[in-house]
């Protein structure tokens, strides 16, 4: 029997979009069986694992001395290596206990989405990270082909589809025709930096420090790109930087638009820059097909509608923003001509 053939027999086939805010798992035949937040607890002396994902994520910000909750993953890539390793081990040990004992006879084959952008030396700090975790086989695919897979694009076709994957860390956008990127810009601004205009924001006009989380709900209660009707307002309880004590105040959906201003015209550029480098015969088909919005800064409220109105061509958002780059992967994962043994 092939070596192929053990490896379909034996092992677990997983995909993995591992992003900066969170990490979702693809499991070949069972779907996305894993979705947490790309977050370590760890004690600060001998940096031993406390916990990961959601509850380390509900203790950001709330640690005590010797605790202290990383992302060990920034702007798409690793920033900590040793702490993404035993993140990733988390999720890939986690994941295979989905599957029948069988499939865990091998070391799992592996195929992680990775930003467009990233050098050499970070795809193989990749790949090692996932080999070091456990996995047998790891096979890297760009992050924007996985989530034009994962959205229904006709990628497979000569015809021009665009996407724009706005993540935790990146923002990835592309053209694609026949199953190929033919023109790409990845730019490090996603919904961390969104995050951190609305923490800005609030030192620079309230005096008021607040921490990640809270600006993460900030941004998803009353966060937008574009005016609508009715807008909401919003109390925030911070820390007074001048006095040092605790404070509440009213917040505007008009104000965090303008503090999400700079972030979002970032984005724009990059559609802009990348439609202005595409082939003519192919910037033609985008009129008719217009662009797919993924990834969870899609989600933002009227940003489709922006870029409507900068690029003259139709936006639409994907069904499940979130999880179009885990779909790319599992998509893939039916394909064994990826693998290379």
């Amino acid at each position: 029997m092939s070596t192929q053939c053990l490896a379909k027999m034996f092992s677990t086939h997983i995909g993995i979009d591992l992003g900066t805010a969170n990490c979702l798992v693809y499991v070949r035949d069972k779907g996305i069986v894993l979705n947490e937040p790309s977050v370590v607890a760890i004690k600060e002396s001998t940096r031993e694992v406390l916990n990961v994902g959601s509850e380390a994520k509900s203790m950001l910000g709330k640690c005590p001395g010797n605790i202290k909750a990383i992302r060990p993953m920034k702007d798409g890539v690793i920033a900590d290596f040793e702490i993404t390793e035993e993140m990733l081990r988390y999720f890939i040990q986690k994941a295979i206990r989905t599957v029948p004992w069988r499939k865990r006879l091998l070391h799992p084959r592996v195929l992680v989405a990775v930003p467009s952008g990233i050098t050499e030396v970070e795809n193989r700090a990749v790949k090692d990270s996932a080999k070091r975790a456990g996995a047998g086989e790891v096979v890297l695919v760009e992050e924007p082909m996985a989530a034009a897979v994962g959205v229904g694009l006709p990628v497979a076709e000569p015809a021009g589809s665009m996407i724009v994957d706005i993540g935790g860390g990146t923002t990835e956008v592309a053209v694609i025709s026949l199953s190929g990127i033919v023109g790409a810009r990845s730019v490090r601004v996603g919904g961390d930096e969104l995050d951190l205009a609305i923490i800005q924001h609030m030192k620079r006009v309230y005096n008021l420090s607040i921490g990640e989380l809270t600006a993460e709900q900030i941004k998803i209660r009353l966060g937008s790109a574009y005016p609508v009707k009715d807008e909401e307002s919003l109390e925030v309880k911070g820390l007074d930087l001048v006095s040092r004590v605790p404070k509440t105040v009213r917040i505007t959906a008009a104000e965090i638009r303008m503090a999400l201003s700079e972030p979002i015209t970032t984005i724009i550029e990059a559609v802009r820059s990348t439609l202005e480098r595409c082939p003519p015969d192919l910037a033609a088909d985008l009129i008719d097909r217009g662009i797919m919005l993924a990834g969870g800064g899609a989600m933002l409220s009227g940003l489709d509608k922006l870029l409507t109105e900068e690029t003259g061509l139709p936006v639409f958002v994907s069904e499940e923003p979130l999880n179009a780059v885990a779909k790319g992967t599992g998509v893939m994962l039916q394909e064994d001509s990826i693998w290379t043994t």
